[in-house]
């Protein structure tokens, strides 16, 4: 694309930054929630097929994936706040697929289980352990942080159904 070209499209290249970041605003569910989803009734068992194609895109990718919202929120200047604003409104689109499994299981769940921070917990292992995975050129990172989230999971689930038994 030629730079006149560009421009007769973008204003400048944060335009062009804002353009994308919304593309993914209307993405994210189509793709990558409702196919994760369409596996599965399961609540929980929707949150970890999330996790596991973003485990399909590392190995694709022969370790080389990095999820693009964490690169640019780490690499877009801080002062660029449009941008910014609009990596938090993906991030929290992320973080409300993964809160409406959470709500879907609140029953199995120990009551005052905060289903926003346990989201956002979802989304900092996912994030994490892409990031790792990458650095060291393994999936095993990645596997061992989705490994631990699930015994964080099955934790909260006991104790759940300790207590709805102790009713």
């Amino acid at each position: 694309l030629s730079k006149g070209s560009f421009y007769h499209f973008f204003e400048s290249k944060e335009a062009l930054l804002r353009a994308v970041l919304e593309m993914y605003l209307g993405a994210l569910r189509p793709m990558v929630v409702d196919p994760a989803f369409a596996r599965t009734p399961e609540p929980v068992d929707r949150i970890f097929a999330i996790l596991a194609g973003y485990r399909e895109r590392i190995l694709q990718t022969q370790c080389t994936y990095g999820c693009p919202l964490g690169r640019l929120a780490l690499e877009i200047d801080p002062e660029n706040r449009p941008a910014h604003k609009l990596i938090a409104q993906n991030f929290e689109g992320w973080i409300a697929a993964v809160r409406e499994c959470i709500e879907g299981a609140r029953n199995e769940l120990p009551r005052g289980t905060d289903a926003e921070a346990l989201a956002t917990y979802v989304l900092a292992v996912m994030e994490g352990g892409v990031m790792v995975s990458r650095s060291s050129g393994s999936v095993a990172p990645f596997d061992r942080a989705v490994s631990q989230l699930r015994e964080h999971f099955r934790l909260l689930l006991a104790a759940g159904k300790t207590k709805r038994v102790a009713r």
